[in-house]
């Protein structure tokens, strides 16, 4: 008995030692879960203190939407600053504010669902995604036609659009009818419950409220989605934007980094669907662009426009001593309000009114060149203002062949330079070229840069102006440069290629006895008068130029001027040159370029009207020169009147 008692507490000794907690497998897992309590404690603290910003920024994209709304662009004056030549004008529309009919919503997809399972087999109900957009579909047309029923309409939803509206506009409130008569418009808020899901809303449109005047110079704007505000928070952030207006031709274009407004905006809280939950978190208003002040006098501009009517060309009109342009007028035009009516653009299309002629209609000058013609004879010495060069019989045979003066009708005789300017005898300038060579008429070209763009302001002004000379008809044409090709470039024929734009210009120029004239559709109270390189003529040989185109305007092609009293300008000289030139086959240009007054020139003008009657007479004097007259009429007109007592009647000496 007490051996065994012995074995027994033995054993239990052996059995307790093999259980005190030092088997190393044992602590080894202790070591381990403790490891891994202490790596997700520091995971749950680093996400939770080191990385808040990161985990609030998610939370920001996931949950916050941004809204972008463009800023109206900036007005566009006329010259005198106060008259509106492009401005804003209210667009009214109805929208439908998508995040107030989630219930709604909600009903419409239950009670379709159950009109497919009472009408027949489960198995051709829609799906859930299609019955979605039935319901949208079917809820929207019962709030257009609501509005239908007020208006007296039968619109229908677009069922494509408004698909697209929900998948990538979800924020932004569905426009369901857009440019509202303000009639209409008023019959909507008098009638529209308060609190409806429909708001009655305006936005901004351009404004043009003198149609299509100067529709070529002013342009007209597009839609962008390129909508940005740079100080507004929340770039990271999914972002919807309501269209904004780019410019797309004339000052709009050039000058849209001035007009474009400022954008606004709103930032959102959604809810896990997507909708908005309002008020906004942040919110700024967007500001208007700034406003140009043009250098074109509307009443001026009106008065070309008119003038030209339905013929085809260009009149332009230069303050002498600034360059600012008064007057940029293209014919056919086209209205700026209509703009974006149903078939107008192929309507422009179809009358070839995309041109801007006064900017891009390059044409032969005709016999309105024979002034820097005779310049460079001047110049050079190779006539003098009162000896004769020619005996003009109305043809010349010479090299080869014969040179007519005005198809034959002309017979100057023993002409001077006055006379052959007056009367623009074709022989006398044939021979003025010969004596002074072709590079010497050419040089004097382009030293007054009608080789060259005017740089005006305005987009798309076309390079392709020519000057021509042997060398380039040999570079370009690989032919001999031969006599004919010298009277012709002395009357402005042949290869000669200029635009209405650049002769008013040369007419400025002359005007002041420069050689340089940069027009500016920009006005500037206090712009200085420009001054360039002197015209280089003497005294007496500027007198004789003068003298030529006061005679053309008196006793000469243009005479109709001081003639015809419907076109006389009351107490004023004008100096002037006529021309018509040979366009392509049928094409005749009629030219008439001038300053006025003669003896202290203020304006100067270039007019060039396409026609298909031969006659320069017939065209210069009594096409073009008849739009010189309604605006030099009105210009005058209006200085009288600035000058008189009754537009200051509270001044006193």
């Amino acid at each position: 008995m007490a051996t065994d008692d012995v074995n027994l507490a033995e054993r239990s000794g052996s059995l307790v030692e093999s259980h005190k907690g030092y088997d190393t497998r044992v602590i080894f897992f202790y070591f381990a879960t403790a490891a891994l309590l202490l790596v997700l404690v520091g995971g749950l603290a680093y996400e939770q203190i080191f990385k808040t910003a990161v985990h609030g920024k998610d939370e920001k994209v996931q949950n916050q939407r941004r809204i972008l709304i463009p800023g109206p662009r900036g007005n566009i004056f006329a010259r005198d600053g106060t008259t509106v030549l492009v401005g804003n004008r209210p667009r009214f529309a109805v929208m439908l504010h998508l995040d107030e009919l989630k219930v709604e919503l909600r009903r419409e997809h239950i009670r379709i669902h159950q009109n497919f399972v009472d009408a027949g087999d489960k198995k051709d109900v829609p799906s859930y995604s299609q019955l979605e957009q039935l319901a949208r579909v079917s809820l929207v047309q019962h709030y257009l036609d609501e509005l239908n029923a007020i208006l007296g309409r039968s619109e229908q939803v677009n069922p494509r659009e408004l698909q697209r509206h929900f998948e990538r506009q979800l924020l932004l409130p569905y426009p369901l009818l857009t440019d509202l008569e303000p009639a209409d418009f008023a019959k909507l808020l008098e009638r529209l419950a308060v609190r409806s899901p429909l708001e009655p809303t305006t936005s901004i449109a351009r404004d043009y409220p003198f149609g299509s005047a100067a529709a070529h110079t002013l342009g007209y704007v597009g839609a962008t989605d390129d909508v940005d505000a740079e100080d507004l928070p929340g770039a990271g952030l999914k972002t919807f934007k309501l269209k904004g207006s780019v410019g797309e031709n004339g000052l709009e274009q050039n000058f849209d980094s001035l007009l474009q407004g400022e954008a606004g905006g709103m930032i959102y809280r959604v809810d896990p669907t997507g909708y908005k939950v309002n008020p906004p978190l942040e919110k700024r208003l967007p500001l208007q662009g700034q406003n140009l002040v043009t250098s074109l006098d509307i009443d001026l501009q009106l008065a070309a426009e008119e003038s030209l009517g339905d013929q085809t060309g260009a009149a332009v009109a230069i303050d002498v001593a600034t360059g600012e342009v008064l007057v940029l007028a293209s014919k056919p035009d086209y209205d700026l309000s209509k703009f974006r009516s149903p078939g107008t653009v192929a309507d422009i299309q179809a009358r070839h009114a995309w041109t801007n002629l006064a900017l891009n209609g390059l044409y032969p000058p005709g016999s309105t060149f024979k002034i820097l013609t005779t310049i460079a004879a001047l110049r050079r010495g190779t006539i003098t203002p009162d000896d004769p060069i020619v005996d003009c019989e109305g043809a010349l045979s010479k090299y080869g062949r014969v040179f007519v003066c005005d198809n034959r009708r002309g017979h100057h005789g023993e002409v001077l330079l006055r006379e052959a300017i007056a009367k623009s005898c074709d022989i006398y300038f044939y021979t003025a070229g010969w004596l002074t060579t072709p590079d010497g008429v050419a040089e004097e070209a382009r030293r007054f840069h009608l080789d060259q763009r005017t740089a005006i302001e305005l987009p798309h002004e076309r390079g392709d102006m020519l000057i021509p000379d042997p060398a380039w008809k040999e570079r370009v044409q690989h032919e001999k440069w031969f006599p004919g090709d010298t009277a012709n470039m002395a009357i402005g024929q042949g290869a000669v290629r200029v635009s209405p734009l650049q002769m008013a210009s040369f007419a400025a120029s002359v005007a002041r006895g420069e050689v340089s004239t940069q027009p500016t559709l920009v006005h500037q109270a206090d712009r200085p008068a420009q001054h360039t390189e002197s015209i280089g003529l003497t005294v007496a040989q500027r007198a004789a130029l003068l003298d030529g185109m006061i005679g053309c305007t008196t006793i000469g092609t243009a005479k109709p001027l001081t003639t015809v009293e419907d076109f006389r300008v009351p107490g004023v000289r004008i100096a002037g040159k006529t021309g018509t030139a040979q366009f392509g086959n049928k094409l005749n240009v009629a030219w008439f370029i001038c300053f006025a007054p003669a003896e202290n020139p203020e304006i100067a003008m270039a007019i060039a009207i396409e026609g298909d009657t031969a006659g320069e007479e017939f065209q210069g004097g009594l096409h073009a020169a008849p739009v010189a007259s309604a605006v030099l009429k009105k210009y005058f007109a209006k200085k009288a009147l600035a000058n008189s007592p009754l537009a200051h009647p509270f001044k006193t000496d």
